[in-house]
């Protein structure tokens, strides 16, 4: 489906009148392609939608690297299965009329795949016992 017709800015205007909660987001300028995405130069209904998007991205990729993190016990091969996913994805919208395939968008994929397998790794209770009440 193009993006045109997943517009989320008439849902946002009705959940964020008068743009409502733009002084959290005003300060923020984020290089993505060639430019640099910012309430000042989308509009801030434009870029509320672009931080959705974006954040829906590293979370549905960070789930799919956890998914696969779990389906083959190993990270690295969760990382490049996801990668690929990613990959495919893009690839697909390249036929999508009004849709693009981007690398960008890769990267922001594998972003939420590292975050999510990093989280994964490091956090207490997944870290194997080094010292097991050695002491």
């Amino acid at each position: 489906m193009p993006a045109s017709d997943q517009s989320l800015i008439p849902l946002l205007e009705r959940l964020l009148p008068n743009e409502a909660g733009a002084s959290f987001v005003r300060w923020m300028r984020i290089p993505y392609w060639d430019t640099v995405v910012s309430v000042e130069e989308r509009g801030f209904y434009p870029f509320v939608e672009f931080l959705i998007r974006k954040g829906t991205h590293v979370m549905t990729f960070g789930l799919l690297a956890l998914t696969a993190r779990y389906a083959t016990r190993h990270t690295g091969w969760a990382l490049a299965l996801t990668i690929g996913a990613a990959c495919i994805d893009e690839w697909h919208q390249s036929f999508v009329p009004g849709r693009t395939g981007s690398v960008e968008d890769v990267a922001v994929d594998t972003f939420g795949a590292l975050l999510a397998l990093g989280a994964y790794t490091f956090l207490p209770r997944n870290r194997k016992r080094t010292n097991d009440d050695s002491s």
